[in-house]
Formats: structure tokens, C-alpha cells, sequence
């Protein structure tokens, strides 16, 4: 008996937390946080503190992303290349630097139904921050998680650490 109350009670829990949203509700508010909206149901454009931005949505397969174009991939040099490579570890957070028919796109993907109007009004605003930073601290917030940028000293050690560990193998 005390197994099958724990077990209704996680059950009971899981349930309340269920998030699901729609595409209706996406559109909702995107439309509330957005400066201009355009598009159909599940394919908008939209303008967010003068930063143009996609949100796709493919509600079949559950999925959803919001992307940002940064700049064309052709005019990126290796050195800004790894730079957002390290910041998809380090400051980039829950969106990515990506590369997509030609463009580096910051972009945040996920579940369509689990997403939560919270998390949703925090994907479009790192989006903006990640195709806002880009070039500078490349961060989708103030939060920076790990040690960023590494200096010339650090970077030394982490060269000899590498070289240190392929011997290793």
C-alpha cells in the first residue's frame, strides 16, 4: 500500500508540472514580447529589440526553435569560429552558435509541448543577447558559467595539459 501512495504521488506530481504548450500559445507570446510579428502558425518572423529573429515549430515531431542571424559564415575567421565554439561551453548557455545554409545563427531548440511560457520568454531574450554579444563577451545573459576567454598563460597550460593527455593514449 505504501508503495503504490509514493508511486500515485510522483505520478501526481509529473502531471502538474506537465507543460503544453501550442502553437497558439507560442504565438501568443512571441506576439507579446516581439516588436513586430509576421507568418503562420508555426513559421513566424519577428523583430525583438531590433534584432530580427525565426521561430519554427514542427508540432508532429515536437519540436520548436528560435534563431537569430549573426553574420555570414563566410566572413567568420578561425579565431571568431572557436571563439563561439568556447562559448557554446562556456557563456552561450541554452543557445548555440550554429551554422546553417551560409549564416551563423544564434539558436535555441526544444521540446514544442514541454516548453514553459517562462522558459519561452528566456529563449527569445538569450537569443537576443547571444546574437547581441557575438564578438564581444558571446553570452546569452550576464551569467557566465566556467572560465570564458582564457588568457595567454592559461591557454599555455591547457596546450601542454592536451599534449600531456595524447601522450596517454
Amino acid at each position: 500500500m505504501q508503495r503504490f501512495i509514493i508511486i500515485l504521488l510522483l505520478f501526481i506530481g509529473n502531471i502538474t508540472y506537465a507543460q503544453n504548450m501550442t502553437n497558439e500559445k507560442l504565438q501568443e507570446i512571441i506576439t507579446k514580447n516581439a516588436d513586430t510579428i509576421n507568418g503562420v502558425v508555426g513559421n513566424w518572423q519577428f523583430v525583438y529589440k531590433e534584432i530580427p529573429m525565426l521561430c519554427v515549430t514542427d508540432a508532429a515531431n515536437n519540436r520548436m526553435r528560435i534563431i537569430a542571424p549573426i553574420i555570414e559564415s563566410n566572413n567568420l575567421d578561425k579565431d571568431l569560429l572557436l571563439d563561439s565554439m568556447t562559448a557554446n561551453f562556456h557563456s552561450a548557455l541554452d543557445v548555440k552558435y550554429a551554422i546553417a545554409n551560409g549564416i551563423l545563427w544564434s539558436a535555441y531548440i526544444h521540446p514544442l509541448k514541454e516548453l514553459s511560457d517562462k522558459q519561452l520568454e528566456n529563449a527569445i531574450s538569450q537569443v537576443y543577447y547571444a546574437a547581441k554579444t557575438f564578438g564581444t563577451t558571446f553570452s546569452s545573459t550576464e551569467l557566465l558559467f566556467g572560465a570564458g576567454n582564457l588568457d595567454k598563460e592559461s591557454e599555455k597550460e591547457e596546450k601542454e595539459i592536451k599534449e600531456d593527455n595524447t601522450r596517454k593514449f
